[in-house]
């Protein structure tokens, strides 16, 4: 008997309003997970979650249930109203503005006269009580209605300390001025950082109950501004993205919605606009910048038949390019995911983090309270026990916690994404932190992939030189690899005039090669074996002198040519070889080709462990072999062989030149294709992972110190309030340091042998 296949979880992302620290991110993470099959990650500086769910459990039941914590949600608007919500957060933005300006205004003469005596004048503390009252009611009203709201669910969270902390000082302040003798008309109230002796007349602390919602509304302020830095490179990439695109068909050219835009369709790219989805040039020649997109420094000239992608800008002549990919499959599409995925993560340490928040606002309350009995029990003065009770609640800040590693993630990922490195995650970034073993394919990895053809050996007798390469390069027509796509541009120029015959029945043989029925004939173009005839093992034999690639074509099983392909390697191989060994990363190279031109590389690249003729299988053995040895190990390749190796590591890297498979299964991947950049991707996995270990160094050890200060009458709840604000601002502000990161220089140019090699065909 079999069971039913299991449902596919579901991914949907949700908009979540209302958070304003870690217990909150935690909470909304536990009444999610609560449902049968859900599991959520909740990020503070995005307001985002993503939650995995079952088919059967809707989108309308996850709003709900968040919902039912205290919290709105909502599904995020598609891309064509990022105007319309800029437009909110702005108005949003606006009011929060006013808010603070209108409480600074009230306050700030609150503070002043209470802070410094010699302005004290006759019945000053019943004008501080006027301008007071509405700070404590209005200008902290929107903790006042979160605190509610969580009440309600029975939830407490930083807002509900933020509220306890002004209602407890105004309504003391309150008490003393209109029954504890502090309204009479010669009062004067000396100001000190602790809290002080009142000589029998109880003391007012209205300074405390505006400072700490002026405090902690201009250090939400101002937070949520540097927050909004920190996600400044994804909304770059966003604003890439074309609104209209001028398609050209048979009835001339029309301006239509990029929404309408289809796949085949031409459509027409001036002079310094952005191109309006990926596609091919069929008409014009031009330079384009893809700076804004991939982090290519120098624009790159495109001409018919040359790929562009969507977003670059066309920086010279009148492009006509037909459209390849449209909508979600774009380049620039899969860079926005792949980032705003990886923003969505959680590091180990963030996760711990969340988990102490949990239980945080619960132990501060619980301390406030004991604070409060223990300074009574112990003959205090009420005032004094207020005091410090007030000030536990203040002091004590679960934001710095929540804002640790999203602020610091979305600043490094937003920076990797600029210099042309996408990462999938948090513990991609870990893994790149912790690399000391690479696996490097050859083929398009180290070497450029754009190879051709330097020798053809045909049998004699056979079908000559010219027809077994028209059939190869029919075959390989169907293959992604650089030395399948040089046959077929060669045999395009071998048989000009007329197009390569159709083929059928394709088949990638990973590792070994490919074959096809051509005009009703098996081709194969395989790995050469040990059964040639004499002339292709002679020519063989001179290829492996020569360090080129050569395959066999074999028509109905019969060998009929030798064909000896050459690469060179990528100008940055050198260099990036280098760095990684500067790193502490041990380079290994694996690949399918043959020993002489694997040892070749290797010789110019210094790299002294080499594996040939490894199959996918092989390179995937190979991985687990060192992982076995105490390695951490990433793979670096580009192709469906490597894909095995991908997945198999602690840490998948692709080319992005290279295919979707390979794409699919890595971790990191590298947009221009271009391995130099691979050392930049561990020294910023290096600088985040140190970022965020000392914004949570920070927001633990803050807490560890200033909350015992706060519950032995060690601080005024005054500068409790500023302490805390400048806690989570302090946490955003190193964060926001990613975005300045800069890669290392070029470093050292390439030795004379090997820049020689650099030039030659392998």
């Amino acid at each position: 008997m079999t069971g039913e296949p299991a449902a596919v979880a579901v991914v949907t992302d949700l908009a979540i309003g209302g958070m304003t620290c870690a217990a909150c991110v935690r909470r909304v993470e536990k009444k999610l997970a609560g449902l049968d099959g859900v599991t959520a990650g909740v990020n503070l500086a995005t307001g985002r979650a993503r939650v995995n769910h079952p088919p059967e459990i809707g989108s309308d039941q996850l709003i709900a249930t968040v919902e039912q914590a205290g919290y709105t949600a909502a599904l995020p608007e598609p891309p064509r109203k990022e105007r319309r919500e800029d437009g909110d957060e702005a108005e949003d933005a606006r009011q929060e503005r006013h808010r603070l300006v209108t409480t600074a205004l009230l306050a700030v003469p609150v503070l002043v006269l209470s802070m410094v005596p010699g302005l004290q004048f006759r019945n000053w503390q019943w004008l501080c009580f006027v301008l007071a009252a509405p700070v404590a009611v209005w200008g902290a009203w929107p903790f006042h209605l979160r605190a509610a709201r969580g009440l309600r669910h029975s939830a407490a969270t930083m807002d509900t300390l933020v509220s306890l902390g002004v209602a407890a000082s105004f309504a003391w302040s309150s008490y003393a001025l209109f029954f504890g003798g502090a309204g009479g008309t010669g009062m004067r109230m000396p100001f000190s950082l602790v809290p002080t002796a009142s000589d029998g007349v109880a003391q007012i602390y209205l300074e405390a109950a505006v400072g700490v919602p002026l405090f902690v509304l201009a250090g939400r302020f101002l937070e949520t501004r540097a927050r909004r830095g920190t996600g400044a490179a994804l909304r770059a990439l966003a604003r890439l993205a074309a609104k209209e695109v001028s398609v050209r068909d048979g009835d001339g050219e029309r301006l239509v919605p990029i929404e309408e835009l289809r796949v085949g369709q031409v459509f027409v790219a001036r002079p310094g606009e952005r191109l309006a989805t990926d596609g091919t040039v069929v008409e014009g020649s031009s330079a384009v910048d893809l700076s804004l997109v991939t982090g290519e420094s120098e624009p790159v000239e495109a001409g018919p038949g040359a790929s562009v992608i969507g977003g670059a800008v066309n920086a010279g002549g009148l492009l006509l390019v037909r459209a390849t990919a449209v909508g979600a499959d774009t380049q620039l599409s899969r860079i926005t995911r792949l980032v705003t995925e990886a923003q969505a993560g959680k590091a180990r340490a963030q996760r711990l983090a969340d988990k102490a928040a949990g239980v945080f606002v619960p132990v501060v309350l619980t301390l406030a309270v004991t604070v409060l009995g223990f300074w009574l029990g112990a003959g205090a003065e009420p005032q004094a026990a207020i005091t410090a009770s007030v000030a536990v609640l203040v002091v004590a800040c679960p934001c710095a916690l929540g804002l640790a590693t999203p602020t610091a993630l979305m600043a490094a990922t937003g920076r990797g994404a600029q210099l042309g490195v996408l990462v999938s995650g948090p513990q991609a970034l870990e893994g790149l932190q912790h690399l000391d073993a690479v696996v490097l394919d050859k083929t398009g990895t180290l070497t450029s992939g754009h190879m051709s053809v330097a020798r053809v050996t045909a049998v004699p007798g056979g079908l000559g030189e010219e027809e077994p390469v028209r059939l190869a390069g029919a075959v390989e027509q169907g293959s992604e690899h650089p030395l399948g796509r040089a046959i077929t541009a060669h045999a395009r120029r071998t048989v000009s005039g007329e197009p390569l015959p159709a083929l059928t029945d394709f088949v990638a043989l990973p590792g070994k090669g490919v074959r096809g029925r051509v005009e009703g004939r098996l081709i194969e173009v395989l790995a050469p074996d040990d059964a040639l005839p004499p002339t292709l093992a002679q020519a063989l034999s001179a290829s492996e002198t020569a360090a080129r690639t050569p395959v066999v074509v074999r028509v109905d099983g019969e060998p009929e040519a030798l064909i000896e392909v050459g690469d060179v390697l990528r100008p940055g191989s050198y260099r990036a070889v280098e760095r990684l060994r500067r790193l502490g990363v041990r380079p290994v190279l694996a690949t399918g080709d043959r020993e002489a031109p694997a040892r070749a590389v290797a010789a110019d690249l210094r790299i002294e462990e080499v594996h040939a003729r490894r199959t996918p299988e092989d390179k995937a053995a190979l991985v687990h072999e060192l992982r076995e040895q105490g390695y951490r190990v990433a793979v670096v390749g580009d192709g469906v062989n490597d894909a095995a190796a991908l997945a198999g590591a602690d840490l998948g890297i692709a080319m992005g030149s290279g295919t979707d498979v390979a794409i699919g299964a890595a971790d990191v991947t590298l947009v221009r294709g271009d391995i130099e950049t691979l050392a930049d991707a561990v020294r910023l996995a290096r600088s985040a992972l140190g970022t965020i270990r000392a914004n949570l160094l920070w927001a633990f050890g803050y807490n560890v110190v200033t909350v015992p200060l706060a519950m032995v009458g060690l601080l005024n709840p005054m500068l409790a309030a500023a302490a805390m604000s400048v806690s989570s601002l302090l946490v955003v502000g190193n964060s926001l340091r990613l975005r300045a990161w800069q890669p290392s220089p070029t470093g050292p140019r390439p030795s004379r042998p090997a820049a020689l090699a650099a030039r030659r065909p392998l």
